[in-house]
Order: structure tokens, then sequence, then C-alpha cells
């Protein structure tokens, strides 16, 4: 565990949803996901993360964009900026960016582009990178329905999927040793 164990998890909705002090309840959680944000949204809160002088960022945030039209280039503008303003007034924060991920398969060029470009970013500001992508989606193209009910929304089987992901990245983040908590694997199903 960090120094400083504030770890807040910034974003919309599929953050605001997360059950984050029950899953990292060793932690003083801030959970600052709020239904509906946009990137723009959270680069006109950033004062509240700055204020909580957290020891780890956890950002999640583009999918409401995509869903108002916005263009990739100003989805990516705006990531860059939420970092680099997070970097600039944190500097001993650990900060791990997490993918754009998938939604139906008609935004899959957008977020894949979208990923690209935040992913090769994020290293120039000191940020960790999670690609959820992987984890989440189905055919590389769209949500796994199994982990959502409206190609948005996680359900408990989809976020059980994205902790999956995200405690490993955590401990790397920190520098822990590899399986220092019990591995957590989406529900495995049995098809007939």
């Amino acid at each position: 565990m960090p120094d400083n164990s504030t770890l807040v998890f910034l974003g919309d909705s599929l953050t605001q949803n997360g059950s984050w002090q029950e899953w990292f309840g060793d932690y003083e959680v801030h959970n600052l996901g709020v239904g509906g944000d946009t990137t723009d949204d959270v680069k006109a809160r950033l004062d509240d993360v700055i204020a909580l002088n957290p020891g780890t960022v956890v950002l999640l945030i583009g999918t409401n964009d995509l869903g108002k039209r916005r263009s990739v280039e100003h989805v990516v503008q705006n990531i860059e900026t939420i970092l680099a303003t997070l970097r600039n007034e944190l500097p001993d924060a650990e900060i791990l960016l997490e993918s754009v991920i998938p939604r139906s398969a008609e935004y899959a060029d957008e977020i894949r582009d979208i990923n690209r470009h935040i992913w090769q970013f994020a290293s120039s500001v000191r940020t960790h990178y999670l690609d959820l992508w992987p984890a989440l989606s189905v055919d590389d193209s769209r949500l796994n329905p199994e982990y959502t009910t409206d190609e948005v929304h996680l359900t408990p089987t989809g976020y059980e999927a994205w902790l999956s992901e995200l405690e490993p990245a955590l401990e790397r983040v920190y520098g822990l040793p590899p399986k220092s908590r019990p591995i957590r694997l989406p529900e495995l199903r049995q098809t007939s």
C-alpha cells in the first residue's frame, strides 16, 4: 500500500456505480463518478480531486462524449488536458488511466482511435495505462452482452471482469508483488 492511501475514482456513471469502498477497503476511497459526465465535465471539476490530495487517481471517462457525438479529437484533447492538470497539481500522485470501454459495435473504431491516442500520451505525464478492451469486449467490436443490459452500463458480472484487470493493475502501479491478493476471475458460464 502506498504512503498516501487516499484513492480517488474519477469518471462517469460507470465509476459512480462501482462499489469501490467495498472492493478497496484498505484505502480511503472517494468515488467521484458522476452519471452523465463527459470529459468536459470532469475537466471542470478537477479542483474537487486536487483538494483531496490523493495518493492515487483512477480515471475512466469518454463514453458519454461519444454518445453526444463529440469528435475523437475532442475526447483525446480533453483527456490529455485532464492528465496534464492532474500531473501538474498532484506531482507525487500515481495516476491510472483506463481505456474507454467498448459500447455497441458502431462506436468501436472511434473508441480504438481514442484509446490509441491516450495510451501514447499517458507516459508523457507519468501516467499508467490500463487497457480494458480485451477483458470487456466480444468479437473485438462491442461490449460483451453478458456484462451489460444496455451496451453502456455494466452488470455485476461486468464489474467483476473490470476488477479482474484493475486489481493487478493497481498492484503494478504500487510495485507490489503479483498475486498479493486472491485472484478474481469473471464467472465462467457453461454453454450447451
